[in-house]
């Protein structure tokens, strides 16, 4: 097992699909969707029932736009087996695992006049050959080819008429691998009432487990006329929470107890973030174009665990110190001014759970929420030792740095929960202003056991995070069976230098090895 420290939270396993998806996992302070009854006499049968979008979904989908798609993505890379994986079982493993996800059968409809937020529907006309499709590499393609694929692939917007997910089956890649590209719209995985995809394809076990027969049929699909009036019913009924409802997620109203202590705990965090003032002046802060690079960077867990138990810190810590050692050496390279105080200010969010849990929960259960923690890494300071121990004290002096526990505790959940917890990461990073740090590094842990996609072994997976308005880069550090694997997303005008990154990595890695020693 490996040994980032995260503050866990109260919740239960992953729910099996008919009990509705309501899951533990959940950035904010959003409660379950609303369910509405939209009245009207233009159907046989009586009322029509929808969900509406959180209020943090509705922000994510409104808030996008062409330079900067709102997507978490995922590139797995699997071991080609002899029989191959054909596009016909990558078809038939998603489709037997959509009960789970019921979001990725619905799509978006909004409300006229913005009288409400939007609302998810069924998608009657779902071809699910749409969602996922077929790429090839000219054999024996190169992992540098895949990542401009990924690259390319990364910067479209998904479709916002169609439910808002694709998934890519790339072929061609050289020693004998296969390639999955997903790509999920960040208002559609919340990590409460909908996970991301990879979270429920990958397997434990090479034979995957028998599903039953999924009869799905979609509700009818509300006319614009009904939504309309089913907004108007709820102002009518609660127009207080209406007005609310229609606020940002930070500043949203809530009316239990618990959710009140929850918020006021919240609220002070996020006070305490604000109070950090703007990011410093960076290069890593400018125009975001809409074209990517895309590079990839991996390392021995068993390595980190080393610097872990050598310096008294985490291996969070460690992987921060690495991410401003490489940075350092890449403003350096660029003949940026670099002084003894130059810092980088980075989000990392920390997933965490209420204090109140921490002596009674035990081992086994979920996180609940994602706390924003920046942290000023000290790109400045040449020694690599010195730069751990900032970032280690810093770790430590997080408001909350008490409930951190190993996260041994966490990757006992169902299912492969990296992309969910990293798209809980960029949720919580993007309820702040993009001006008061300059890049988002999302760092979270897998299984630490070979996992498997329609019996085909996983042997690497990456994050690929979106970019954020005005930051040219964003890195997703994941964990899994025994590597740490580092997605590198960038802008393609602002740092057509990325593929410096990966090397960069590895050498303020050895850095530190060698001062271990």
């Amino acid at each position: 097992m490996f040994d980032i420290r995260w503050r866990v939270a109260d919740g239960s396993m992953i729910p099996r699909a008919n009990r509705g998806l309501v899951h533990p996992f959940s950035a904010g302070t959003d409660s379950v969707d609303n369910v509405t009854r939209l009245s009207g006499d233009e159907r046989e049968g009586g009322a029509e029932m929808v969900t509406r979008l959180s209020a943090s979904d509705a922000t994510f989908f409104k808030m996008e736009n062409s330079a900067t798609p709102m997507y978490v993505g995922s590139l797995l890379i699997l071991r080609k087996p002899r029989g191959g994986l054909s596009y016909e079982t990558v078809l038939a493993t998603v489709e037997q695992r959509l009960p789970q996800i019921p979001r990725y059968r619905q799509k978006v409809r909004e409300v006229r006049f913005g009288l409400s937020r939007p609302v998810w529907v069924d998608d009657r006309d779902f071809d699910i050959t749409y969602h996922i499709r077929r790429s090839a590499l000219p054999s024996p393609g190169s992992d540098s080819q895949l990542h401009e694929l990924i690259a390319r692939l990364g910067s479209r917007p998904l479709d916002k008429s169609r439910p808002l997910w694709e998934m890519y089956l790339v072929e061609g890649l050289a020693k004998n691998r296969i390639a999955i590209y997903t790509k999920s719209h960040q208002a559609l995985v919340n990590g409460m009432s909908a996970l991301e995809i990879g979270h429920v394809i990958a397997d434990r076990t090479q034979k995957p487990p028998v599903f039953g027969e999924d009869i799905w049929i979609p509700s009818r699909e509300p006319s614009d006329r009904q939504l309309v009036f089913g907004a108007l019913g709820e102002w009518v009924a609660r127009p207080t929470a209406q007005a609310a409802a229609l606020r940002s997620v930070v500043t949203d109203t809530v009316t239990t107890t618990s959710h009140l202590v929850d918020l006021g705990r919240r609220v002070a965090e996020v006070a305490r973030t604000v109070a950090r003032g703007t990011a410093p002046s960076s290069p890593l802060n400018t125009t975001v174009s809409r074209n990517r690079r895309f590079s990839v960077s991996a390392g021995s867990l068993e390595v980190f665990r080393h610097l872990r138990a050598r310096y008294d810190c985490d291996v969070n810590d460690v992987v921060l110190a690495v991410v401003a050692g490489a940075l350092r050496n890449w403003l350096l390279s660029r003949g940026e001014p670099v002084t003894s105080t130059t810092t980088v200010r980075a989000m990392a969010p920390m997933s965490v759970y209420p204090d109140a849990e921490l002596h009674s929960s035990g081992p086994g259960q979920a996180i609940s929420e994602v706390s924003p923690f920046l942290v000023d890494l000290p790109v400045g300071e040449a020694n690599p030792v010195v730069r751990l121990s900032q970032i280690t004290h810093a770790t430590e002096s997080h408001p909350t740095a008490a409930s951190l526990v190993d996260a041994r505790t966490i990757v006992t959940l169902t299912g492969f929960g990296p992309p969910t917890l990293h798209a809980m990461g960029i949720r919580v990073a993007t309820s702040f202003s993009a001006r008061q740090f300059n890049l988002l590094i999302t760092n979270v842990p897998g299984a630490q056991k070979q996992m498997y996609i329609a019996g085909t072994k996983l042997v690497e997976t990456y994050a690929v995070p979106p970019l954020l308005h005005n930051q040219v880069l964003a890195i997703g550090v994941t964990s899994y069976n025994g590597m740490l694997y580092f997605g590198i997303n960038a802008d393609r005008d602002a740092m057509s230098d990325v593929d410096m990154l990966p090397g960069l990595l590895r050498e303020a890695l050895d850095e530190l090895v060698e001062a271990a020693q």
